[in-house]
């Protein structure tokens, strides 16, 4: 591993096309170096896991509206979208398929300079794979790709302090993901990096404030752009160059400056992609620095109850990292992350709603933990409001440490009982994650997607996909890899008293099943 200076360079500087961070990540998408054994499993891993996850959502408003969208551009020879039969667009087949996978944030987080969900990548690699017909050890290549790219620049360039969204590492990973599945050559693979960052760059506001559904369309168009960058590219269109280094570019302009130099890791010719390794998914639906918080109200609940109960007490300071306090804490100044009547996106951002239900109820649920009954019963709303978070300099320190064993994405909770009584516990790590109590291994990514397709995917669907995603690297049809569900028949049952209190609302099956109160919109509706 060797460290790459990323920094703005003047028009008039002789600044060598060789040097620009767009050819790095080129050049390492064309290394023919092997995939490791350990790397092509975790992406088997990865790729049940997006399944799962997308399995759990598709009956979602803005999951259907995206399948929808899709449907809207078949094609003979082009990508699956999760649920349904048919080929379209890969370009939209990628862009179905990423809201679905990000619409619930269930799955893959990689966390240190900035934020990511790496997972983000697979859909608009698969789609195009499906389309060109390329083998499934193609893909795994691609995905490797993808996953280091995205790692190293999270590892390298923070862009949330300048209030840009992470989705704009997505691009241009998935573009070099891309370059590795199709074979193209390093200038074709700079130049669909360079537009990729350049078209998939936006604020955060998409996670602050009234977030919308647009937090899972984001990642989903993101990829959308990187394929649809490869194909100019590969058709011998530019892009603005250099694309982080220009004296009118990212860094000079939307990041730290002119004068401000990134540090950004990149393996050495030759060296073993192995950025998925360090990556890890989630056990629990809801912004991944909640997840070791949901772990640890858990573990705390049996000590609060025997102290009275949580109607018993007076406050609770989480002491956290530096990202935890100012992102999904009260650091974040942001009214809506303490409003019963938030949306289900803004609820997944504040962890101080998470920490309140998960230390009531000792268990957190995709979609009962969301729902409007369950952030307005008073009991919650009280506790909820008696939460603050703190930014601890040591958690700090070990949110951005280099050693594993070191690395926190926790806290440290003191909880206050109205007769002074105090109870402390701290967890760095989710139990899921790979150094936690209990680390997710296939048996557990394989019991993930169970849980969340029973009931929407039939048995022999499960099986069929599961048997078929476990030969990935000898498959050689990667339509396998997609799953049909019968979607009409899941939103007719809608009103049974089996769905009351499912992972869908009744609105979003009617959605789905083609209410008269379906929107007009610039396309035509087509049938399922």
């Amino acid at each position: 591993m060797r460290i790459h200076d990323v920094y703005t360079h003047l028009s008039a500087d002789n600044f060598p096309k060789a040097e620009h961070l767009a050819w790095k990540f080129a050049e390492l998408a064309t290394d023919p170096v092997e995939v490791t054994p350990d790397v092509s499993e975790m992406i088997i891993n990865r790729i049940i896991d997006n399944a799962a996850v997308s399995a759990a959502s598709v009956l979602r408003r803005p999951v259907t509206v995206a399948r929808q969208q899709a449907q809207s551009h078949p094609r003979e020879k082009g990508g699956k979208v999760f649920g349904i039969s048919g080929s379209y667009s890969p370009e939209w087949a990628a862009f179905a398929n990423g809201v679905a996978v990000r619409e619930l944030d269930f799955h893959d987080t990689f966390l240190a300079a900035e934020y990511s969900h790496p997972g983000d990548n697979i859909p608009p690699l698969l789609a195009v794979a499906q389309a060109q017909r390329s083998s499934g050890r193609d893909l795994i290549r691609g995905i490797a790709t993808a996953y280091e790219v995205q790692v190293e620049l999270v590892k390298g360039i923070c862009l949330h302090e300048h209030k840009i969204d992470h989705v704009a590492h997505l691009g241009p990973s998935a573009a070099a993901g891309l370059g590795t599945l199709l074979h193209v050559d390093e200038e074709t693979i700079y130049q669909a990096i360079g537009q990729a960052l350049h078209t998939t760059t936006a604020t955060r506001q998409s996670r602050k404030g009234e977030i919308s559904s647009w937090k899972a369309f984001a990642p989903a168009f993101a990829g959308k752009m990187a394929i649809e960058a490869m194909d100019r590219a590969m058709r011998g269109e530019g892009s603005p160059a250099p694309i982080w280094e220009g004296e009118d570019g990212v860094i000079a302009w939307l990041l730290s400056g002119k004068d401000h130099v990134y540090h950004v890791p990149l393996p050495e010719h030759g060296e073993p992609k192995l950025g998925i390794l360090e990556t890890y998914t989630k056990e629990h639906s809801a912004e991944y620095q909640s997840q070791a918080p949901i772990d640890l109200a858990r573990r705390m609940k049996p000590l609060v109850d025997a102290a009275g109960g949580t109607e018993h007490i007076a406050e609770i300071v989480l002491r956290t990292s530096h990202h935890t306090h100012y992102v999904i804490g009260t650091g974040a100044n942001d009214p809506q992350k303490m409003d019963p009547q938030a949306s289900r996106e803004t609820l997944d951002h504040s962890i101080m709603y998470i920490f309140a239900v998960a230390l009531q109820d000792g268990v957190w649920h995709h979609e009962f933990s969301y729902t409007r009954k369950r952030s307005t019963r008073p009991e919650t709303v009280e506790l909820w409001h008696k939460i603050r978070t703190v930014e601890d300099p040591e958690w700090t320190r070990r949110y951005h440490s280099d050693d594993p064993a070191k690395k926190a994405f926790g806290a440290k909770a003191v909880i206050t009982m109205a007769d002074g009584t105090v109870i402390e516990d701290e967890l760095a790590v989710a139990d899921a994650h790979s150094l936690g109590a209990r680390p997710f291994a296939r048996e557990n990514y394989i019991e993930k997607f169970r849980t969340l397709a029973q009931g929407i995917v039939i048995d022999s669907e499960q099986e069929r996909f599961l048997h078929a995603v476990q030969s990935l690297p000898d498959l050689d049809d990667l339509d396998q890899l997609n799953i049909e569900v019968d979607i009409s028949n899941q939103a007719a049952t809608c009103n049974a008293s089996r769905w009351s209190s499912s992972m869908f609302s009744s609105a979003c099956c009617r959605r789905a099943c083609g209410s008269s109160s379906w929107p007009k919109s610039l396309t035509s509706r087509p049938s399922n």
